[in-house]
């Protein structure tokens, strides 16, 4: 790799990732970007879902959820709520979370507790496409 990011990607219970990359797909309030080396300086909030990141010629895929995008020449820093690799989520378990969270959608809720869910709705919804769709 003559030119690299070094993507770093935390959650509140670790750091996911931390290394160099040819280049990071993820979505942005402001739809998908793709991100290589020497991109303009930029903030955005990311969006649950996939995140795709290429590294030495190959694509590795990662369920994300909410969270805040940093892009500074050749670094980019994801602070994000989850971020799950493709080859570590648990297809029944994401399924069984999606069911709970629809479920309590039905019920009368606070605002507070409807935002929750949906946040929690999300992020199983973004596992379950990654799992499902890019898993081989």
């Amino acid at each position: 790799m003559d030119k690299a990011l070094k993507l770093e990607i935390v959650t509140p219970d670790a750091t996911v990732y931390s290394e160099p990359v040819e280049s990071v797909i993820l979505r942005g309030v402001e739809g998908q970007m793709t991100i290589l080396p020497q991109h303009i300086r930029l903030m955005t909030q990311l969006v649950p879902g996939e995140l795709i990141v290429r590294k030495g010629g190959q694509d590795e895929y990662l369920a994300v959820g909410e969270g805040l995008v940093v892009v500074t020449g050749d670094h980019v820093a994801i602070v994000t709520d989850m971020a799950v690799a493709a080859a570590n989520i648990d297809e029944a378990r994401a399924e069984e979370a999606r069911q709970r969270a629809a479920a309590r959608l039905r019920e009368k809720l606070s605002s507070e507790e409807v935002a929750s869910v949906n946040a929690s709705l999300a992020r199983s919804l973004a596992q379950l496409h990654v799992k499902r769709h890019r898993h081989k």
